[in-house]
């Protein structure tokens, strides 16, 4: 067959002609099918991530019930709180073994062993060689190091203006050991739940006194929100009581034309505090157990005005899951007298010392306790 015959037997196709509908008719089909696939995806998403959080904010009980409230902007990190590397100067002693040393000696188990074991928190060396020593769970004490020999003064079961003492936490004595002035952080709270207090917002915290001679306890100040280290004047004219959640020192007059009153002695520190301490040239150390970072994002101060998201918070995670959520920032501040800050001793990240809960002096060296660290941290001052 010749070529020319063969060509009449081919059934030509007609020409396909590719228009611009055509293409629009393409593009809306794939962009439809795209756009049925992210909707899928997002509502599997939502259903798979979203859900659970509805779950547990309308069936979970939270553990807390949050008060709203705020803070002043942090402090600048400028001046004498210009950031440093001072803090990584410091060397660990009885590494591994300690547990939490509070307030440079220490003794304890874990969280579910301390209402049966006890938490000493606050220890003070009396004029006459003994302890004196403020339990978490068990109230206050004189121990005799040498003998062993302990007394109890003040137990944390005695109701006092009609509350109980469930967080007894720190305390400073007189010259003469005639007064011991303490801090109950909490009628509610326990120690091992004082994330729960310091996210609650609770404001039962109290400065209290006791009398060595007539054994009388009297209330000094109330409403504190989470009352924590307390400290003399080296006149003995006032008493300093850190108000953790609130980032402040408030000051108690106990004598003088002022005896009775208070006031703010430092307000909006840079970070929480913890325990005060004397300082030789005759003002303050003072601990702080996390930073409110400026410039940077603080997560406490974003959540106290939001009680909705603390309460969402720990209805999903524990105290110990939360405490990952602050950043770890070893900082320890030398006041001055007159509540000024004098200098600053850091460590970013919290490589060497994570947090302070204490920073004593003697000797020329800091001692810096932690409520967490398994070891106790030691600077030299001369060094610094």
């Amino acid at each position: 067959m010749k070529e020319t015959e063969g060509l009449r037997y081919r059934r030509l196709q007609p020409p396909q002609v590719i228009s611009d509908e055509s293409r629009d008719a393409e593009t809306k089909h794939v962009s439809a099918y795209s756009g049925k696939v992210f909707r899928i995806t997002l509502t599997t998403l939502i259903v798979t991530v979203l859900a659970p959080l509805l779950v547990a904010t309308l069936l979970l009980q939270s553990p807390i019930n949050p008060e709203p409230f705020s803070y002043k902007e942090p402090p600048l990190l400028t001046g004498p709180l210009e950031p440093n590397l001072k803090l990584r100067q410091a060397e660990h002693l009885f590494e591994d073994q300690l547990i939490g040393p509070e307030s440079v000696a220490h003794l304890g188990g874990t969280r579910e062993d301390e209402p049966t074991c006890g938490r000493p928190l606050g220890i003070r060396v009396g004029p006459n060689g003994t302890l004196y020593v403020a339990d978490a769970y068990y109230g206050l004490f004189e121990i005799n190091p040498v003998t062993g020999e302990m007394e109890m003064l003040v137990s944390a079961q005695k109701v006092i203006q009609g509350k109980r003492m469930a967080f007894v936490n720190d305390l400073t004595i007189t010259q003469d050991s005639r007064k011991i002035y303490f801090t109950d952080s909490s009628s509610k709270w326990q120690r091992r739940d004082n994330r729960y207090l310091v996210m609650e917002g609770t404001a039962d915290g109290r400065l209290m006194e006791y009398d060595t001679v007539t054994k009388q306890v009297e209330v000094l100040m109330d409403d504190l929100r989470f009352a924590n280290g307390v400290q003399l004047s080296p006149a003995e004219d006032y008493v300093l009581v850190s108000e953790t959640t609130m980032a402040r020192i408030r000051r108690y007059h106990i004598s003088g034309l002022r005896k009775g009153g208070h006031d703010i002695f430092f307000d909006n520190l840079p970070g929480f505090p913890d325990n005060i301490r004397p300082s030789s040239s005759g003002g303050y150390w003072v601990g702080m157990s996390a930073l409110r970072p400026n410039p940077g994002f603080s997560i406490l101060d974003f959540l106290a005005p939001r009680p909705w998201l603390k309460n969402l918070i720990f209805k999903l995670f524990s105290q110990e899951m939360t405490m990952k959520f602050v950043p770890k920032y070893g900082l320890v501040l030398e006041l001055n007298e007159d509540g000024s800050i004098r200098r600053s001793f850091h460590d970013p990240h919290g490589v060497v010392v994570p947090a302070v809960s204490e920073a004593d002096e003697h000797d020329g060296y800091l001692y810096l306790g932690s409520y967490y660290s398994p070891f106790l941290s030691r600077l030299n001052l001369n060094e610094v």
